[in-house]
């Protein structure tokens, strides 16, 4: 096996950081929404917002933009993170619990 140089060594170490703290991130995320649900579901609110949902990729973009990062991969990936977040409202509506069945972010 060939030795990796330090510099792409280091870089792989950051990358690895920065793929736990998206997770961790992520897990957060989906804990709100989780509880957004809960109330969504009291409240007889449907499940999805699209004004919301609309906004939120608008301001995403912008953001993205701003940080020189790709506007429609970062809308790739909220749209994919708001189509689970939207089909766990559903399930918290039906009476199916997300977090009871292990599908907290889109685990099946």
């Amino acid at each position: 096996m060939t030795a990796v140089p330090q510099a792409l060594a280091d870089a792989r170490s950051s990358i690895d950081n920065l793929d736990a703290a998206l997770v961790h991130l992520l897990a957060e995320r989906f804990k709100i929404t989780q509880r957004v649900g809960e109330l969504k579901a009291r409240l007889d609110l449907p499940p999805a917002d699209p004004a919301r949902e609309a906004e939120q990729v608008r301001r995403l973009r912008t953001l993205a933009e701003a940080s020189q990062l790709d506007p429609e991969f970062a809308e790739k990936v909220i749209t994919f993170i708001m189509t689970e977040v939207v089909r766990h409202h559903v399930q918290i509506r039906d009476g199916v619990s997300p977090v009871e069945d292990g599908n907290v972010g889109g685990s099946r």
